[in-house]
């Protein structure tokens, strides 16, 4: 579509029709020493050869290494096919499909989304995204709060990620919800039913699981989910989506089959598809029960048939602001990341159930030989002993800050400093090896680790 800038006359016309004798008029909150004199000292405008370049001398900045770490991020290998169907015209300058009509290939793609996430979930229902796992979260906790109408608390694992914990008191700190964390077993790194029952559940209206939990060990869904529902409390679960193709699908956690299951699952959709890059863009999923569909944020893609019997799809369920009533709205900030959905959709296509259950399994072989390589070295320490998936915390007879640093200029990132978020630990690493460690590079790290400690 060309730009065709407003006209001298169009500017008048508007000007006058608020009263405003100048454009500069309209800026002049904006004290003077604020404003750029229209002298940028902008460089040469370059062409295609000299930005690649360019970009390519930018990004060699960053070092390449060695990847040890995880943390909510993985580095997992993404077939080519995946971004270069993802980067199409079609789908890549794509906005939001309002208009029915025009955007039926962008609907079906959203609606083989939605399938795939509620099959990998075993949950009835998922939306078409969300910004991130962590905001999916905090969402998860306010529709916790709209179903169970009265209460104001959300029990929250001191084992769910510290950055998703911040951004949800952020989110809902000002409406006065309370998030009590749950501590975790010493020795497990997980929680625990007695940890529950020494919490106070007055007004208290859900549960959160992860799983796998920060520490990559795997909790005991059934006995929480269990305890939870007993109690009169949802149960969110936060998972991570390649997990769930090796483990229990939240939608069938719990031994009592008339109640059990998760209510509502949020994640980081990252491990399907998205390249790690420096931190985003990512994407968030969301699913529930089909009984809370109605205060499910987002918006949710429905397949049907036109007046002739055709296929078609559209959006059928928008609880925005911008669609709804404000108050009636389920959230106000909630958006797709659809091109980072296209790229998942394709993604778990092409794997398919049994791809992503052998790069699930290759993940957590890995991670365990990396442990048991590490571990083998004296000042190398396994902290938890319960099972985990594709990564665990270990422990340094040494300053851990001090040790990642010295691994860093040798060309490895040797994990995650569990010290500033759990001191108690001590000088504990949260370490990680996906499907592309290699034998060699996993003793590598371990030859440079023991040296170093």
């Amino acid at each position: 579509m060309p730009f065709i800038p407003h006209t001298e006359t169009d500017i008048r016309r508007m000007l006058d029709a608020i009263g405003a004798d100048s454009i500069d008029d309209l800026f002049d909150e904006i004290p003077a020493a604020l404003r750029s004199d229209d002298q940028l000292d902008l460089p040469a405008g370059l062409n295609e050869m000299e930005i690649t370049r360019l970009a390519q001398q930018r990004a060699a900045r960053d070092g390449r290494y060695v990847n040890f770490i995880g943390a909510g991020a993985y580095e997992h290998h993404v077939p080519a096919a995946v971004w270069e169907l993802t980067t199409r015209g079609e789908f890549y300058t794509a906005y939001t499909p309002y208009q029915a009509e025009a955007s039926q290939g962008t609907l079906q793609l959203l609606y083989e989304y939605q399938s795939m996430m509620a099959a990998l979930m075993a949950m009835d229902v998922s939306n078409a995204s969300m910004y991130d796992g962590a905001s999916a979260l905090g969402e998860a906790v306010l529709m916790a709060i709209r179903v169970q109408r009265k209460p104001h608390k959300v029990l929250m694992p001191k084992t769910v990620n510290p950055a998703y914990r911040k951004v949800v008191h952020n989110l809902v700190w000002r409406q006065g919800i309370e998030l009590p964390e749950v501590d975790y077993d010493p020795a497990g790194g997980h929680v625990t039913i007695d940890a529950l029952e020494a919490m106070d559940l007055a007004d208290a209206a859900a549960l959160v699981i992860p799983q796998p939990n920060f520490f990559g060990v795997l909790e005991d869904v059934d006995a929480l989910t269990d305890w939870a529902h007993d109690k009169g409390l949802l149960v969110i679960g936060v998972v991570n989506p390649l997990a769930m193709s090796l483990l229990k699908p939240p939608g069938q956690w719990g031994s009592q089959a008339a109640q059990g299951g998760a209510d509502i699952v949020v994640g980081e959709g990252q491990p399907l598809g998205a390249p790690l890059s420096s931190g985003g863009p990512y994407f968030g999923f969301m699913c529930c029960t089909q009984k809370l569909v109605r205060q499910m944020p987002g918006r949710i893609i429905g397949r049907t048939v036109d007046l002739d019997g055709k296929e078609g799809f559209t959006l059928t369920l928008q609880a925005r602001e911008q669609h709804i009533r404000r108050g009636k709205a389920t959230s106000n900030i909630c958006t797709n990341q659809g091109l980072l959905v296209t790229a998942a959709t394709i993604f778990m296509a092409l794997k398919g159930p049994q791809g992503l259950k052998d790069m699930a399994l290759q993940s957590h072989a890995n991670t365990r030989k990396l442990v048991e390589k590490l571990t083998a070295s004296s000042g190398v320490h396994s902290v938890f002993n319960r099972p985990v998936f594709h990564e665990s915390v270990i422990r340094l007879d040494a300053p851990a800050q001090q040790i990642l640093r010295a691994m860093e200029t040798r060309g490895i990132v040797g994990g995650y400093d569990l010290g500033p978020d759990y001191p108690e630990l001590g000088d504990a690493v949260l370490v990680c090896a996906t499907e592309m460690r290699t034998e060699e590079e996993m003793d590598d790290y371990a030859d440079k680790l023991a040296e170093v400690v």
